[in-house]
């Protein structure tokens, strides 16, 4: 009772470390997609509370996703208000339900674990890579942006190298002071000793930087950080001016088509970024736990429909704000749910306060983070299991950095099935020799893909020999192969070719070897 109460006060503390970070990636990702930013932060609260309570994950964090604001900006342009476009989020929660029910989750299972590892280290990087402008105070690009190509007109590297020609002088020095503060308090000897007390070092960061945000305005007029460097949060005049930041859905757009191939598409991306997200997030805790995948589908379904309905964005399992949530010590998914809670009553009580948060302290977390996801060991590992795990890895880390998450990780997928189809091609076939004496064997699956290399041993065998084609280990022969053999027996006599079959299981029964 005594550890459960513990690992609740540490979600709790870890949950605000969560928030800190996840609000101005909800309002940046609504900013992005052109919708109201209202509706990120609303997509953040029904993923904590909603999906975090219906969710079998214990450490997933759920809410607007990158991965989804190209289909968001398409949407609203096409069917022309915000208020249709809702529609299509409710109908893709209803989707994601008819898929937790038919079991489509079990498709998490055929990433191969490389991909998934080269998807958690381009996270990293992109972590680090895109809160480097941030962390010096160049904040043209949305916070939560994951593209290559963003939309300031520069891609990920141009960005960074244009940040340095524009350097806020009290933005990065709050970056500076708060990435020192989460070295020296995620240090051994702080660990050691106790010091921290059990809290995060993010948090601590935050409350520095509020501080300094305060304080060095006193040094002169241009250390004021302008509100574009800061968390750009939505401030109701009131508790009645509150309720207009909602949004309801207008369902006598349901009739129109382009709203239900809109909720499609919402409903595959959205599920495949979840089930992908998922994996990941599982891989990274520490306790090894498995989510069951369909339950996910059927919450993030709830989710979306109950979204749609009050006016938030789609949403998903996001790797970032799992990662965050998994590397700040969170040990179940009462982080998850806090974390919702929590966004909801800051946006109603404490608005100001939030807004007061300076970008460039979030980064330095950020930064932080995407160290902590780049592990070089983990390279070293993979790379020792040989090329058939290592070049998908590589694609895929490649792959995302220079398109999107779901581009890099299919791209992945192609270079894993490339070494699983060259490995069974390769294994297929094997050929011995002793003086005049040969012995073709075909192993395991013998597909027309096969064809090339029995057909060029098969013309090589010198005249006057004896060959002997083994089938006995063969699980498969494809008819193309058949027909060549067949065609060898036919001309072996003519080359004074002494052919010998030995048949295994596999006999099909319209197309035998020939007796030679």
């Amino acid at each position: 009772m005594k550890k459960n109460l513990q690992h609740t006060a540490s979600d709790i503390l870890v949950s605000i470390v969560v928030l800190l970070i996840g609000l101005p990636l909800c309002l940046g990702i609504a900013l992005g997609s052109g919708a109201p930013l209202f509706s990120g932060i609303i997509a953040g609260i029904v993923g904590g509370i909603v999906v975090g309570f219906l969710s079998g994950s214990q450490l997933s964090v759920s809410g607007p996703a990158a991965a989804l604001t190209g289909i968001v900006v398409v949407g609203i342009s096409n069917l022309g208000s915000f208020e249709a476009f809702l529609v299509s989020v409710v109908l893709a929660g209803v989707f994601q339900l008819i898929f937790g029910y038919l079991k489509a989750g079990v498709i998490a299972h055929y990433v191969p674990n490389s991909v998934i590892k080269g998807m958690v280290m381009a996270i990293g990087l992109i972590l680090i890579l895109k809160q480097v402008p941030h962390f010096l105070g160049y904040d043209a690009d949305f916070e939560g942006d994951e593209g290559f190509l963003q939309n300031d007109q520069h891609n990920t590297f141009t960005e960074i190298s244009y940040a340095f020609t524009s350097i806020n002088t009290s933005a990065f020095i709050i970056g500076l002071i708060s990435l020192f503060t989460l070295l020296i308090w995620q240090s051994k000897l702080v660990k050691k000793n106790n010091f921290s007390m059990g809290l995060p070092g993010p948090l601590l960061v935050v409350l520095i930087a509020l501080s300094l945000t305060y304080f060095l305005p006193f040094f002169g007029s241009e250390f004021i950080l302008a509100p574009s460097h800061l968390v750009n949060l939505p401030i109701a005049k009131s508790f009645t001016d509150f309720f207009t930041f909602f949004t309801l859905p207008q369902f006598n757009h349901i009739t129109n088509p382009s709203v239900w191939v809109t909720a499609f598409s919402l409903a595959v991306i959205a599920s495949l970024e979840t089930l992908l997200a998922i994996e990941a997030v599982d891989k990274l805790d520490p306790l090894k736990r498995i989510t069951p995948t369909n339950q996910e589908l059927k919450a993030q379904g709830i989710g979306n429909i109950l979204s749609g309905l009050i006016g938030g964005l789609p949403l998903a399992s996001v790797i970032i704000r799992s990662s965050v949530n998994v590397k700040s010590g969170a040990k179940s998914k009462f982080s998850t749910i806090f974390n919702g809670i929590l966004l909801l009553f800051c946006v109603i009580f404490i608005p100001a306060v939030l807004s007061k948060i300076p970008l460039s302290a979030l980064a330095a977390v950020l930064l932080y983070t995407g160290f902590q996801l780049v592990n070089f060991n983990e390279i070293k590992a993979i790379y020792a299991k040989g090329l058939d795990q290592f070049m998908p890895f590589l694609a895929t880390v490649l792959s995302i950095l220079f398109t999107d998450m779901l581009t890099g990780i299919v791209i992945g997928i192609l270079v894993s099935l490339f070494y699983l189809v060259r490995s069974n091609f390769r294994s297929a076939i094997l050929v011995a020799s002793d003086n005049n004496n040969f012995l073709i064997r075909l192993r395991k699956d013998v597909s027309f893909l096969n064809k090339p290399i029995v057909k060029k041993h098969l013309e090589s065998f010198p005249p006057n020999s004896n060959v002997i084609i083994d089938a006995t280990r063969a699980d498969f022969i494809d008819k193309d192969i058949i027909e060549e053999i067949n065609d060898f027996i036919s001309i072996a006599p003519s080359r004074g070719i002494s052919v010998s079959i030995k048949k295994g299981n596999y006999q099909p029964t319209h197309l035998l070897f020939k007796q030679p």
